[in-house]
């Protein structure tokens, strides 16, 4: 392929991986957040790194759609092109869950027992954030064997994720009182499923980045 070409890839791969590594930020502030008493500043800097992102996805989007128009790659180099354009949405919805996690639990933070925090939802921002790391990693690996010993680790954490919510909603429910505000707790619960949302989204991430590699059908 082209000079230009390999260029153009080269910079969709740097924005996908500056977009995500943005996301995992964020998510990280956000566990410092909730492990820190609600913490304001922490709240703050995961705002900020989600800031702009839907601009940047936009960014990616029209210098995919450009590399088609101009360059027409076929088989593998096709593959790997329409793979990022369809990881740009995936990363789009990663943002966007994490924005519902940051505001609805700030929102309601002061209703969750610390208890329930340390025991539930810090070991599930955790399988979380680990599932985004792995994510990271393999946008640097063409090692097919490398990529699908993360993915199949990466299973393990959203399995964890799946999991732990439940807990964590079975947990909360058992806690409510006559008098509670329900639509307050349904809100919040709401938002920490967002978090299981988030290694969703690395999943379909990493079957993306699976299929660039290896073609053939798309995983789970």
């Amino acid at each position: 392929m082209l000079d230009n070409y390999i260029e153009a890839v080269k910079k969709i791969k740097s924005s996908t991986k500056e977009i995500l590594g943005n996301i995992l930020e964020a998510n990280r502030a956000f566990l410092n957040a909730a492990i820190n008493e609600c913490d304001e500043d922490e709240f703050g800097k995961a705002r900020e790194k989600l800031k702009n992102i839907s601009s940047k996805i936009d960014d990616m989007d029209n210098a995919i759609i450009k590399v088609l128009a101009l360059y027409s790659p076929e088989a593998k180099d096709l593959r790997e092109v329409v793979a990022y354009f369809k990881i740009d949405n995936e990363l789009l919805r990663a943002a966007s869950n994490s924005r519902s996690l940051i505001r609805g639990f700030k929102d309601n933070c002061y209703m969750v027992e610390k208890e329930i925090i340390a025991e539930y939802l810090v070991p599930l921002q955790t399988s979380a954030l680990k599932a985004l790391e792995m994510t990271l990693q393999m946008i640097d690996s063409d090692d097919i064997d490398e990529l699908k010993d993360l993915y199949h680790l990466m299973i393990v954490e959203e399995d964890k994720t799946d999991e732990l919510y439940s807990m964590l909603e079975e947990k909360i429910i058992q806690k409510i009182k006559e008098g509670d505000d329900f639509a307050k707790i349904h809100k919040m619960l709401r938002a920490f499923r967002r978090s299981e949302k988030i290694a969703d989204r690395t999943i379909s991430i990493a079957n993306l980045l699976l299929y660039i590699q290896d073609g053939g059908r798309l995983r789970r």
